[in-house]
């Protein structure tokens, strides 16, 4: 064998070999999860699942940070109270690193007192940390025929409880689109596939941080 084809052979053997050892190191990192426990804003209500702003996270992560996965445990029409009760499970499930948040705009809408919904948020938030997971709040807000004084003390709910947990937090998670009918279905409270990426690119930078 001349020498020029053995070093040609070794180079590409020798990059077989750390391709090989990159490769098993990968897949034997652990998968790290981020939990999106909310409603039907993140379960992609009236759209294919795949078009929601969740799945797209899920397509972003894989991209941007490979050993990220996402699960969706989001219900539509769940209150807090519902998802205070199915979030032991789900933590013990799926062991997440990271929660978001989104969940009261169902106890809202159907006029329920805010402070059992502080509460079950709460609670959410205290098993997380007691688990070792860290946490993004995300905010919503309500039509203003609720009544001003409702409306801002739901407001209010959400920025006490990212203040006073010490939480990444985003006010309102429909913020980029509110003003726009068009990006929202004929309900006039869920977005359109089109206005999921504003929603995602919306949450996107306030997660980040949590995920390094």
């Amino acid at each position: 064998m001349r020498p020029g084809t053995f070093w040609r052979k070794a180079r590409v053997l020798l990059f077989a070999l750390g391709f090989i050892a990159q490769t098993s190191a990968l897949a034997a990192a652990p998968q790290r999860t981020v939990l999106v426990m909310g409603d039907s804003l993140s379960a992609a209500y009236g759209l294919a699942p795949e078009q929601g702003w969740v799945a797209l996270l899920g397509e972003r992560l894989a991209q941007s940070h490979p050993g990220w996965r996402v699960v969706n445990a989001s219900v539509s029409g769940e209150t807090t109270g519902g998802g205070a009760a199915r979030f032991p499970r789900a933590l013990e499930e799926h062991s997440p690193d990271v929660v978001i948040l989104e969940l009261g705009a169902n106890d809202a809408l159907r006029g329920l007192p805010l402070e059992p919904a502080q509460a079950n948020l709460q609670r959410i938030i205290d098993a997380a940390r007691a688990a070792g997971t860290r946490v993004l709040l995300t905010g919503v807000e309500i039509p203003p025929n609720y009544g001003p004084e409702y409306a801002g003390a739901f407001r209010a709910m959400f920025a006490t409880l990212a203040r006073d947990n010490d939480l990444a937090f985003v006010p309102f998670l429909l913020a980029p689109i509110a003003t726009d009918l068009s990006q929202f279905q004929a309900d006039t409270i869920h977005p359109v596939a089109e206005a999921q990426p504003k929603v995602l690119d919306h949450v996107w930078p306030a997660l980040v941080p949590l995920l390094d």
